[in-house]
C-alpha cells in the first residue's frame, strides 16, 4: 500500500514545474517569484530535513507539513502549495521532510514536526509569533498535533495555523453520508482505515495527538480550515472547527463547493486553487508578526 500511495499521490513533474514556475534550486531569475529553493539535509547541526522556499521580501516563517496519508509525498511533491504560499504571503516557508510510515510509525511524524518547530524557536531563535504552521490532509492533522503537543509541553505557541482538508479523525467516526464513495475523487472511506492502520501500528486511533478531533482544543492560536463540500474529510474539519469555537478559540471554516481533496495543489490550473491560497495567505499575513 505504501508503494502504491507513493506512486499515485506523487505530483506530476509538469505540475511541480507549473506551481514553481520561475523557480530553480538555489536561485531563480525573477524577483517576487519564489527566489530560492534551498535543500536542508538532516545532519550534525540538529537541522531537520526539508527545504526553504523564499521570495526574499516578507517577514515571518511558515512551517509546512505535507500530506500523503503519513505514507507518501514529500516537500518536492508539495511545491505547488508551498511555493504558492511563499509567493502570495511574502513569508518564507520551511517544508519539512518528516519520516514516513510504515517504516516509521506514529509518533515519528509528530516527533519530527515538533522537533522542527522547536528548531525554529531554539536554534534559529525565531519568536513564536513570527511562525505559522500549515499543512494539508495528514499534514493538516499533524499541524494540529504540533499545536497540542506544544501547548501541553508549555512551549510557546505559533501565531496561527492553516489546515487544508485536515485528517483529524484516524478512527473514522465522522459523518461521511454527505460524500458517497464515488463523489470523493481522491479515495474511498476504506482507504482511510488502511492508511490509519499503516501509520498507527499498535497506537490508538483515538490518541488525541494523532486524532486532534478527540483532544481538548482550548488554548490554541487562530486556525483556518479549508475543505471541499463533498470530501470524505469534511466532517473532520467541521468537528475541529466546532470544538475550537466551543472552547473559546478562534477558528475559520472555509468550505468550497465542488472541489476535490487538496485542490490547492493545482494552483495555476484550477481557479479555486488560487482563491484558496490567496485567502490562506491573507490569513497568514494578518496573524504572523515581524520577527
Amino acid at each position: 500500500m505504501a508503494r502504491r500511495s507513493r506512486r499515485v499521490f506523487s505530483t506530476l513533474p509538469a505540475l511541480r514545474w507549473l506551481g514553481t514556475r520561475g523557480v530553480r534550486v538555489v536561485r531563480v531569475e525573477r524577483v517576487e517569484r519564489v527566489e530560492r529553493v534551498e535543500r536542508v539535509e538532516r545532519g550534525g547541526t540538529g537541522a531537520p530535513s526539508g527545504e526553504w522556499l523564499t521570495t526574499g521580501s516578507g517577514p515571518g516563517t511558515i512551517l509546512y507539513l505535507h500530506g500523503g496519508g503519513y505514507l507518501s509525498c514529500s516537500p518536492v511533491t508539495h511545491r505547488p502549495i508551498t511555493a504558492g504560499l511563499a509567493r502570495l504571503s511574502g513569508l518564507r516557508v520551511f517544508s519539512l521532510d518528516y519520516r514516513l510510515a510504515p517504516e516509521h510509525r506514529y509518533p515519528a511524524a509528530l516527533d519530527d514536526a515538533f522537533a522542527a518547530y522547536r528548531w525554529l524557536l531554539e536554534r534559529l531563535r525565531l519568536p513564536a509569533g513570527s511562525i505559522a504552521l500549515a499543512g494539508d490532509s495528514a499534514g493538516g492533522g499533524l499541524a494540529l498535533g504540533v499545536l497540542l503537543r506544544a501547548r501541553d509541553a508549555g512551549t510557546a505557541l505559533p501565531a496561527c495555523a492553516v489546515c487544508f482538508s485536515p485528517w483529524t479523525d484516524l478512527a473514522g467516526t465522522g459523518d461521511i453520508s454527505h460524500a458517497p464513495a464515488r463523489r470523493c475523487a481522491m479515495f474511498y472511506a476504506g482507504n482511510l482505515t488502511e492508511f490509519a492502520s499503516a501509520y498507527l501500528g499498535d497506537a490508538s486511533p483515538r490518541d488525541a495527538h494523532a486524532s486532534p478531533v478527540y483532544a481538548d482544543l482550548a488554548g490554541l492560536p487562530p486556525v483556518l480550515l479549508q475543505v471541499g463540500s463533498t470530501e470524505l474529510l469534511l466532517d473532520d474539519a467541521r468537528r475541529v472547527h466546532e470544538k475550537i469555537t466551543l472552547a473559546g478559540g478562534a477558528s475559520t471554516l472555509d468550505v468550497f463547493d465542488g472541489v476535490f481533496h487538496c485542490w490547492q495543489m493545482l494552483d495555476g490550473v484550477v481557479p479555486e486553487s488560487r482563491v484558496a491560497l490567496t485567502r490562506a495567505a491573507a490569513f497568514l499575513r494578518e496573524h504572523v508578526a515581524r520577527p
